[in-house]
């Protein structure tokens, strides 16, 4: 389940713009694939306002949606670029907010003492969501702590309104289209233009 109510969406795309979060250039994405323009959050999140509003508007969205005041028990952000999106959902609609942190071996886990109890419901917080990767291994480390249920929720959607996560239910704000293309595709290479950088906060290509 994607989209948001046209004020609230219009409200978090200009809390992007106003933050400088929208960028345009050269970009490679984590996927390794090429884009003109590039989402970057953290640029809404060092912004406490800003990233209080955006997150009250996604949280009354997602309450609308499932019609319940209290639709969650804990919110889940996977790290490094979640774990402030996952407080601040947490506060918006009135719950815990705990994130989970990813190695080689052993994927993503709950550290820190952070727990999930069986049958609580868990929201997966995510500041853009494309291919979805990161987001479905951890439903998927999710999923083995029996929760009572799993929803995704993300500022950014620019999935193209085809959900990534199955019959999970998914909430978001902005959905933005955003082309990108393989290198060998790509017009920017194909044109010249300056060398495709990285904007993201995870290292390697997945």
């Amino acid at each position: 389940m994607t989209g948001g109510p046209t004020a609230a969406s219009s409200q978090g795309l200009d809390l992007l713009r106003e933050s400088g979060a929208l960028l345009e250039g050269h970009f490679l994405l984590s996927s390794g694939r090429h884009a003109g323009r590039y989402v970057q959050c953290a640029k809404l999140f060092q912004d406490s306002l800003k990233a209080s509003r955006a997150c009250d508007a996604l949280g009354s969205h997602v309450r609308e949606a499932v019609g319940d005041e209290t639709p969650f028990d804990v919110v889940v952000g996977p790290a490094l670029g979640a774990v402030v999106m996952a407080y601040e959902m947490g506060r918006a609609l009135g719950v815990r907010g705990i994130f989970a942190e990813r190695d080689a071996e052993h994927g993503f886990a709950l550290r820190r003492g952070f727990s999930i109890k069986p049958g609580e419901r868990v929201l997966v917080a995510e500041d853009v969501v494309t291919t979805g990767g990161s987001v479905r291994e951890l439903l998927a480390a999710l999923s083995a702590m029996n929760p009572g249920s799993l929803a995704v929720a993300s500022l950014v959607d620019r999935t193209g309104g085809k959900s990534p996560f199955g019959d999970c239910p998914f909430y978001s704000l902005v959905q933005l289209e955003i082309p990108s293309w393989e290198e060998q595709e790509c017009p920017l290479c194909l044109e010249g233009t300056d060398p495709a950088v990285k904007p993201g906060s995870r290292p390697g290509l997945t």
